[in-house]
C-alpha cells in the first residue's frame, strides 16, 4: 500500500539566482553539495540522472526556467511508488537568494521509516548546499562516494569507530577540528561544520567530506575541489573498509 508524502524546506542562502540555479539544475552544481554523478540535460522533457555507486536513477525534467524553477519527476512503479522535486528560486537582498524544495510522492508499505528518514535528511543537505555555496563559490567538485556493511555493529560502535578515524572527540561539537589519513591522500585536516546522530560532516580548504552512518551501513559523499583527485574514491572505500573491519 502506498502512501502520499511532502516534505517542504525552505532556506536563504549566499550568493546570486544564477549561482543557486547551477548549483541545483546542473550536472556538476549537483555533484559539488548532494549525492552521486549527476546529469542533467537542460530543458522541459529532459532527463535528469544520478548514479549512486553504480546504481543509475533517471527523472524526467518537468520544469525548467532558469534562475526561478527547477522540477523532476520519477516513472511510476508498478506498486506506484514516485518522487518529485520541486526547487523554487526568488532572489534577496544583500546578494542572497531564497530557496523553497518540495520533495513530495507515493511511498511503500515501509512509508514512515522512509519518511523520517528523508525529513531527517534535508536540512543536512540544504547546510551542506550553503557551505559550498559560501565556501566554493564559482567551482564544481568533484563526488566520491564509498560505501561499507557495518552488519552486527551496534550503532553506537559505528559512530566510535568514525570518530577515532576522524580525531574526534565524542561528542562531536561543531568547530572541532578533524584529521584523517586515508592511505596514498594527502592527510585531511578540516573543521566539523555538522554533527548529529547519523551524520558528520568537516570541510576543509579543499572539499566537504560527509559521513554517514545508518543500522547495517555507513556510507560517504564527499565533494572535492582540489586539483588532483585520481584514486580518491578507491583511497576513501579502502579506508572505510578498514575501520570497520
Amino acid at each position: 500500500m502506498t502512501h502520499p508524502f511532502e516534505i517542504e524546506q525552505e532556506t536563504t542562502l549566499p550568493g546570486s539566482p544564477e549561482q543557486v540555479w547551477e548549483a541545483i539544475a546542473t550536472g556538476p552544481g549537483v555533484d559539488s553539495w548532494f549525492m552521486g554523478r549527476n546529469e542533467v540535460e537542460p530543458r522541459e522533457g529532459g532527463t535528469a540522472a544520478m548514479d549512486t555507486g553504480g546504481n543509475r536513477e533517471e527523472s524526467v525534467v518537468t520544469a525548467y526556467e532558469p534562475g526561478k524553477r527547477f522540477a523532476t519527476r520519477t516513472a511510476t512503479a508498478e506498486d506506484g511508488r514516485f518522487m518529485a522535486f520541486e526547487y523554487l528560486i526568488e532572489g534577496r537582498g544583500g546578494g542572497s537568494t531564497a530557496l523553497r524544495i518540495v520533495h513530495s510522492g507515493l511511498l511503500g508499505d515501509d512509508w514512515q521509516n522512509e519518511y523520517d528518514a528523508l525529513r531527517r535528511g534535508w536540512p543536512f543537505h540544504l547546510h551542506t548546499l550553503r557551505e559550498y555555496l559560501d565556501h566554493f563559490p564559482g567551482r564544481t567538485g568533484v563526488p566520491v562516494f564509498a560505501l561499507a556493511p557495518s552488519d552486527e555493529q551496534p550503532g553506537q560502535q559505528v559512530r566510535a569507530a568514525l570518530t577515532r578515524g576522524l580525531s574526534l572527540p565524542s561528542p562531536v561539537a561543531v568547530g572541532t577540528r578533524a584529521h584523517a589519513e586515508p592511505a596514498g591522500l594527502p592527510p585531511v585536516d578540516g573543521e566539523v561544520t555538522w554533527s548529529d546522530d547519523e551524520r558528520i560532516e568537516v570541510r576543509t580548504a579543499d572539499g566537504i567530506y560527509t559521513f554517514h552512518h545508518f543500522p547495517g551501513v555507513v556510507l560517504m559523499f564527499h565533494h572535492l575541489f582540489g586539483p588532483d583527485t585520481d584514486g580518491a574514491e578507491a583511497a576513501w572505500q579502502h579506508w572505510l573498509t578498514g575501520l570497520l573491519a
